[in-house]
C-alpha cells in the first residue's frame, strides 16, 4: 500500500524558466495522478520555509548561471533541512563542465576537450589546441558553467584569434573548454538519453545547435523529436551515470539524469554532456516518461508501508 505524504515536495524552478519549463505541466499531473502533493517554488524566492518540504526536486533553477555562488549556497541550506534531489554532491560536480576530464578518467568516452584556466594565455591555449586535433576545421569554445547553449560559439580553424578573443571575453567570468566540431552532429543530431532512477527511460534527437555563420540556436520543442537510443548508445549513458556515482561515493542511483551523445567520425558514441542537477527531461516527447519520474520520485522517499 502506498502512504500519501503528509508534506508535499517543492519542484524548484525561477519565474524567469518557469515559462520555458515544458516537463513541468506533465510532472504535475504526473504526481497528481498517483497522490504526491508537489508545490512549485522558485529558488529566488526567500520567504519560502523549505523545511515543510519532504524533499525539494532541482527542476528549472536555470538563473544559477549568473548566481552560481548564491546557488550553491541555497542548495547548501537546504540540505541542512531537508532532501535535495540530486544530492549536493552532483550539484556542485555537475555544474561546471569540467567534470568531463573525470568521466574520461573512468574511463568514459569523451568528446575531446581542453580546459583553459583564467590566467593562462587564449592564443596559445587554441593554437596548441589546434596543433592537437590537426583533423578539425572547426573548434567549439564555451564556459564550463552555463546552460542553454549561452556563449557558446563554433570556429572555423581559420578564425584563430577570434577564437581566442572569445577565450578572453569568457575569462572574465572563469574557466573555459575547447572541444572539437564533429561533422556527424549536422548529419545525426545529437542523442540526449534520460534515466530515472538509473533505469533508462527515454531518449530524443536534438538538432545541431551551432550553425557554420555563428548563429546559435535555442533548443526548442521544435529542434527535438523522439529517438530509440541504440544499445551502445545506452551502454555509454550508464557508463556516465556508474561513473559519476562511482567518483562521488554515491550509494545509490541517482533519481534523475539526462547524457547527451553525439558520434565521432567511426560512429561510436561519445558524451558531450551530461546533465545531472537541473536538465530539461523532454517529457513531452516521452509516453508516460513524467509518470515513470513521477513513481521514481516516490519510491525514492519510500512511501511504502512495511
Amino acid at each position: 500500500m502506498v502512504i500519501r505524504p503528509v508534506r508535499p515536495v517543492a519542484l524548484v524552478t525561477d519565474e524567469e524558466s518557469l515559462p520555458i519549463d515544458w516537463d513541468m505541466p506533465l510532472l504535475l499531473k504526473a504526481c497528481e495522478v498517483i497522490g504526491l502533493k508537489t508545490d512549485v517554488r522558485s529558488w529566488e524566492d526567500a520567504d519560502v520555509d523549505w523545511s515543510r518540504y519532504s524533499a525539494v526536486l532541482l527542476r528549472s533553477p536555470w538563473t544559477y548561471v549568473e548566481r552560481l555562488p548564491d546557488f550553491l549556497d541555497w542548495c547548501g541550506r537546504i540540505t541542512a533541512h531537508t532532501l535535495l534531489l540530486n544530492p549536493l554532491s552532483v550539484v556542485r560536480w555537475s555544474l561546471d563542465k569540467r567534470y568531463l576530464a573525470d568521466l574520461a578518467a573512468h574511463g568514459v568516452p569523451v568528446v575531446p576537450t581542453a580546459f583553459v584556466e583564467p590566467g593562462e594565455d587564449p592564443s596559445r591555449a587554441v593554437r596548441e589546441f589546434l596543433a592537437a586535433h590537426p583533423r578539425s576545421e572547426e573548434i567549439v569554445v564555451k564556459p564550463t558553467v552555463g546552460a542553454y547553449s549561452k556563449n557558446v560559439q563554433r570556429f572555423a580553424r581559420s578564425r584563430e584569434a577570434e577564437a581566442a578573443g572569445h577565450v578572453a571575453r569568457l575569462h572574465e567570468d572563469g574557466a573555459v573548454l575547447m572541444q572539437p566540431y564533429l561533422p556527424s552532429v549536422d548529419r545525426h543530431g545529437e542523442t540526449d538519453l534520460i534515466y530515472f532512477d538509473g533505469a533508462y527511460s527515454h531518449a530524443i534527437r536534438k538538432s545541431a545547435m551551432l550553425m557554420a555563420d555563428g548563429t546559435v540556436n535555442v533548443p526548442t520543442l521544435e529542434s527535438r523529436r523522439a529517438r530509440d537510443a541504440g544499445a551502445d548508445e545506452r551502454a555509454v549513458a550508464s557508463a556516465v551515470l556508474d561513473a559519476a556515482a562511482s567518483h562521488l561515493g554515491l550509494d545509490r542511483p541517482l533519481l534523475y539524469g539526462r547524457v547527451d551523445l553525439i558520434r565521432g567520425e567511426d560512429g561510436a558514441p561519445m558524451v558531450l554532456e551530461a546533465e545531472l542537477c537541473e536538465p530539461s527531461l523532454s517529457l513531452p516527447f516521452a509516453e508516460e516518461g513524467a509518470l515513470r519520474f513521477a513513481e521514481a520520485l516516490a519510491k525514492r522517499l519510500e512511501w511504502r508501508s512495511g
